[in-house]
C-alpha cells in the first residue's frame, strides 16, 4: 500500500486540534548535506518564507496578520504574549473559524450524520478490501474505536489519521492551539470576531471528492508511525523557529524516505492539495480581509501559518493589491 505524506499536508492546512507530545527525533535529523542543500534551494525564492507576525498597511488602513498553529504546544505562550498587544488595539479579529462557525459545524454534523459517516451501503471494511486491516490498525493506535472507523467517510477518517498516536492525549483533553487562545483573548476583551469563510468551506473540499478518490487518499494516509512522528517534531520546531515555508516543503523532502512511492504521482497529489487547501482559499479570503479593513480601523487576521508565505500566500496577494507588508517578529 502506498504511504506518502498526504496526512501531514492535511494537518498543515486544517484546523483539527492535535498536540505537541511528539518529541524526540526530528525528520530533519535524517537529512544529509545534499538533502539540506535541496531543502534550502526549495525555499530560497519563496516570498515571506519566514515570520509569524506581520503588518500590512495601505493608506490609513492597518492589518496585523498572525500565522497560527492549530495544535497545543507550551511554546505557544511566547507567541500568544506577542500577539496580545495587537488584539488589545484591534476592533476586529478575523479567523478561519470563530466559535459561532464551530458551533454551526457541530450542529450541522449532528443534524446530518451522513456528512462524516456512512449511513447506507457498504462501509470501509468492504470498500477498502485488503487495505482495511492497516487502516483499522492505524485507527486503533489513535484510540478510534473500530466501529467508528468502519463507518467513517474516507475523507473524515483520513483527517483523523493525520494526527499521530503520540498526539492524541491533548486532542482528547481538548487542549487547543493558538487560534483558540486568541479567541479566548478576544472574548475576554469583548473583541468582535468574524470568519474568513463559511463553516463548511474546508470540509467541502473533501466531501466534493468522488468516493474512489477519497478511498485512495485514505489508503495513502496510512504512514509509517515513526516517520509521522518525526515529521510532527520537525514541523513544530520549524514553526517555532519562524521558518514557515519550510514546514510545507518538508513534506516534499519526506517523499524520499518512502521508496515504494510513485514520486511523480505524489508530487501531483501534493500540488493539488496546495492549490485547494491553500491557494484557492487564500484568494477567496482577500476580498473578505479588504472589506473588513474598510469598515474597521485596525483588524487582526489569524490563520494557519502555511497560508502566509508563497506566491499565492496571503501576504503576497495583499502586496499585489497595494498593501505594504512588514514583518513584526
Amino acid at each position: 500500500m502506498r504511504r506518502p505524506v498526504l496526512a501531514a499536508l492535511a494537518w498543515l492546512a486544517t484546523a483539527l486540534p492535535a498536540a505537541a507530545l511528539c518529541t524526540g527525533t526530528s525528520l530533519l535529523d535524517r537529512l544529509t548535506p545534499d538533502d539540506m542543500a535541496r531543502f534550502d534551494a526549495a525555499v530560497a525564492g519563496i516570498p515571506h518564507a519566514e515570520g509569524l507576525i506581520f503588518r500590512a498597511s495601505r493608506g490609513a488602513a492597518q492589518i496585523v496578520l498572525i500565522g497560527t498553529m492549530h495544535i497545543h504546544d507550551p511554546r505557544l505562550d511566547a507567541i500568544e504574549a506577542a500577539a496580545a498587544p495587537h488584539l488589545a488595539e484591534a476592533d476586529l479579529l478575523l479567523l478561519e473559524m470563530t466559535p459561532a462557525e464551530e458551533g454551526a459545524l457541530m450542529g450541522y454534523m449532528a443534524a446530518n450524520p451522513d456528512f462524516a459517516f456512512i449511513t447506507e451501503g457498504d462501509t470501509l471494511p468492504v470498500l477498502l478490501g485488503e487495505d482495511w486491516d492497516a487502516v483499522a490498525a492505524a485507527a486503533r493506535d489513535r484510540q478510534i474505536p473500530g466501529f467508528v472507523a468502519a463507518k467513517s467517510r474516507p475523507w473524515y477518517l483520513m483527517l483523523s489519521l493525520s494526527i499521530p498516536p503520540c498526539a492524541m492525549g491533548d486532542l482528547i483533553e481538548q487542549r487547543r492551539g493558538l487560534d483558540h487562545r486568541l479567541m479566548t483573548l478576544a472574548e475576554r476583551r469583548g473583541l468582535p470576531m468574524q470568519a474568513l469563510e463559511p463553516f463548511d468551506t474546508l470540509f467541502g473540499l473533501f466531501t466534493d471528492m468522488p468516493m474512489e478518490q477519497q478511498l485512495d487518499y485514505l489508503r495513502m494516509s496510512v504512514l509509517d508511525p515513526e516517520l509521522t512522528e518525526e515529521m510532527f517534531v520537525a514541523t513544530l520546531d520549524l514553526y517555532f523557529a519562524g521558518e514557515i515555508a519550510r514546514t510545507w516543503e518538508l513534506s516534499r523532502i519526506a517523499l524520499r524516505f518512502s521508496p515504494e512511492l510513485d514520486l511523480a504521482e505524489m508530487e501531483q497529489v501534493m500540488d493539488q492539495f496546495e492549490t485547494r487547501l491553500l491557494a484557492e482559499r487564500n484568494q477567496a479570503w482577500i476580498p473578505v480581509i479588504e472589506a473588513a479593513a474598510a469598515r474597521h480601523d485596525d483588524i487582526v487576521v489569524a490563520a494557519g501559518a502555511a497560508h502566509l508565505p508563497g506566491d499565492q500566500g496571503v501576504l503576497q496577494l495583499l502586496e499585489q493589491r497595494g498593501w505594504r507588508v512588514e514583518r513584526l517578529d
